[in-house]
């Protein structure tokens, strides 16, 4: 701006002032901010009502007294809060969750400590008041929000527009301003992935009416859905090394045996997943150029990666939306109070499928009860992460959300208690539409899941015994082993092979599907080797009822074995009954690539699947499950934007979703190495509908 010689220099600066000054005290901002002190006053003076009705030896609660308790939190509040936030964000990773838990209860005990009409005295009396109070907070303000997502958007808005407000200052802009920050204008590409979700679930979700975001975007026209087939093995791992890294055979199954190193592999487990990360990148991941991962098993070679299990480590201080959502009440107090909501929730559910004799079920106690809290806070925390990223302008943000796989594995990928997560994910994508104008890039959004799930009693209950007892039993005198904990929990434990002897051989099953290992030898065996040492094993196991293919190498390739028949999966030969048949036209496609993976074991068994309600029987306990091959375990989604050229005309395996997404990204100007294709317009954004007509149709239009 220039300055004339008869204008002062501060002029400019005045005139700057004036116009914040127009913004803070417009109509509008004074209505909204008194709308929230208002609520936050009259949300506060019940919790405090309630709180002191129900406190013994309470001598008074006046209703002026309480108005002034009111006053003295919020002033309390005002000061503490943003001291406690800095504090917050100084410790980072655990101590960002320890104090903000203690944060709210300190905020109401210095209240009440200084409150005049002093009702409350002694620290333990004061502390119970604080959390009661801190637990009443937030079921007053969920069932003032009647059950919506508000009050978490209100908290990731402020947030998004602090840290663009920052990232402004330190650009030069000013130092002060009310403003809000304008839309970006750049492109940038986030990708959801709803994990364990298959095609038909969503796709049936979404013809009922019980999922309004994406029924919105796939009816409007501004996206479209497609399957995808995920082939063998059906496992987050291993679709993710092939999503992120373009590399899904290095991963066998959710957990294998390596000869040559003498160890378990277990990919939900941070150090044996930072084992596994090198040899899955290539400094060319999907998220190389800047990228964020956010809850994913593997990083993608992002820039910054934030609850990622190969990098082992809770987001740190540079990570403001996770010292924001720590710290805000309606963060993770908030999530907390409402997860323990969700036991209670569980143990009601499991009754009612225990009364009604709902088959088939499985044991819902345990640590799944606490599973389904920490997934509904670590979604939580995931789209809060998600928002700050938005804010900063990161090109590319993968995110996992994994609240319905974690219920789908107990309750069924159809049952109502599923379908109510699938809703509660569908609601975290409204949030993030909400969300989008105070991002500091026009976002692009694409939905997809990772592999899908099977329904069925399981092996043990359908056939009274677990796997490793049958492979026992056929491979007498020897002995079988086998984890304990399902593939898709966390393992908490690593057999110490140099103290404990190995057994000769050893099950390891996925869903079900299952890797066996004879341990005493550092070669993978052939037929003829196994029938030496163990000459009932493999027509043992190929004729039980449970059991539908049994694949092991021979002298003409790997062969797929059944109790009638038998398929060699090199040139298709089939004598007798097919045993792929119930599997399929993919099986053969799929078993042979998975013959190609690394660690892979001396025999590949996956269970039998009804040809009617295509149900399997998991070797694990799990009457949702995924790993093999079999219903709808194989069968995931994509949501992208309905314009977007898809270069293959079906997607088959992980890896080719890996080769679409960066071509998306390559089309979008976010990829500094693009592979060879022709560039493309710049795309409408993802909540325009505006802009749509401006689009020239393709293939896939």
């Amino acid at each position: 701006m220039a300055i004339s010689p008869h204008e002062p220099a501060s002029v400019p600066v005045v005139r700057s002032w004036r116009a914040e000054l127009r913004v803070l005290l417009s109509w509008r901002r004074i209505l909204n901010r008194l709308r929230a002190v208002l609520r936050s006053a009259l949300v506060t003076f019940v919790v405090l009502t309630v709180t002191l009705w129900l406190m013994p030896g309470v001598e008074s609660n006046d209703i002026v007294d309480t108005l002034g308790l009111v006053a003295i939190v919020a002033g309390v509040g005002a000061v503490l809060r943003p001291l406690l936030l800095l504090g917050i964000t100084a410790l980072g990773g655990w101590g960002a969750m320890l104090l903000g838990v203690i944060a709210q209860v300190v905020v109401i005990v210095v209240a009440l400590e200084i409150d005049p009409a002093n009702r409350i005295s002694g620290l333990p009396s004061l502390v119970v008041t604080a959390i009661l109070a801190v637990v009443f907070a937030a079921i007053v303000d969920w069932m003032a929000d009647s059950g919506t997502e508000d009050t978490f958007v209100r908290e990731a808005r402020r947030l998004m527009r602090g840290v663009r407000r920052r990232q402004s200052r330190l650009a030069g802009g000013p130092l002060l301003t009310f403003r809000r920050p304008r839309p970006g204008t750049e492109p940038g590409l986030l990708m959801v992935q709803l994990d364990g979700l298959s095609e038909p679930v969503l796709r049936w979700a979404v013809r009922a009416g019980n999922l309004p975001t994406l029924g919105h975007w796939l009816r409007s026209g501004s996206h479209t859905m497609r399957g995808w087939h995920t082939g063998l093995p059906s496992t987050t791992p291993a679709s993710q090394a092939g999503i992120l890294h373009g590399a899904t055979r290095q991963i066998p199954a959710f957990r294998w045996f390596e000869k040559d190193t003498g160890k378990l592999m277990v990919t939900n487990r941070p150090r044996d997943a930072a084992v596994l990360e090198p040899r899955l990148s290539d400094g060319r991941g999907l998220l190389r150029d800047g990228g964020v991962s956010i809850g994913n098993a593997f990083s993608g070679d992002a820039a910054v990666s934030l609850l990622t299990v190969s990098h082992a480590a809770l987001p740190g201080r540079s990570a403001r939306g996770w010292a924001a959502f720590m710290a805000s009440p309606y963060g993770f107090t908030r999530a907390l109070v409402l997860g323990v909501g969700d036991v209670f929730t569980e143990l009601h559910q499991a009754r009612l499928q225990r009364r009604r004799n709902l088959q088939p079920r499985v044991s819902r106690s345990g640590a799944f009860l606490a599973l389904r809290p920490a997934s509904m806070l670590l979604r939580d925390v995931n789209v809060s992460l998600v928002a700050e990223q938005m804010a900063r302008g990161a090109p590319a943000i993968y995110c996992d959300l994994v609240d319905y796989d974690e219920v789908a594995h107990h309750a069924g990928p159809a049952r109502p208690e599923s379908m109510r997560q699938l809703e509660s994910l569908d609601r975290m994508l409204g949030v993030i539409e909400r969300l989008a104008p105070e991002a500091a890039r026009r976002y692009h959004l694409v939905v997809l899941s990772d592999h899908g799930q099977s329904q069925g009693a399981t092996f043990k209950q359908r056939y009274g015994e677990t796997l490793d007892e049958v492979v026992e039993r056929f491979s007498a005198p020897g002995h079988a082993d086998a984890p304990s904990t399902p593939a898709e929990s966390e393992a908490t434990r690593e057999p110490d092979f140099p103290e404990s002897p190995l057994a000769p051989l050893l099950v390891v099953s996925s869903g079900n599907l299952a890797l066996i290992y004879l341990t005493r030898y550092t070669e993978r065996l052939d037929r003829t080797a196994i029938d030496r040492a163990y000459p009932r094993l493999v027509n043992g196991l190929a004729a039980h009822p449970g059991i539908g293919l049994v694949i092991v190498r021979t002298a003409d390739g790997p062969v797929a074995l059944g109790g009638s028949g038998s398929h060699r999966l090199v040139d298709g030969v089939v004598e007798g009954v097919d045993p792929l048949l119930p599997y399929g036209p993919r099986a053969r496609h799929d078993l042979l690539r998975h013959q190609e993976s690394v660690h892979i074991g001396d025999l590949v068994l996956i269970s039998c699947v009804d040809p009617v309600t295509e149900e399997v029987a998991a070797f694990e306990e799990l009457v949702g499950s995924h790993g093999g091959l079999g219903g709808w375990q194989t069968d995931a989604v994509l949501v992208h934007p309905a314009r977007w050229p898809v270069t293959e005309n079906e997607l088959d395996g992980p890896d080719a979703v890996h080769r679409q997404l960066v071509e998306w990204l390559a089309m979008l100007g976010l990829r500094t190495q693009p592979p060879a294709l022709e560039p493309f317009a710049e795309q409408p954004d993802l909540f325009d509908d505006q802009d749509r007509a401006r689009l020239s149709r393709t293939h896939d239009g």
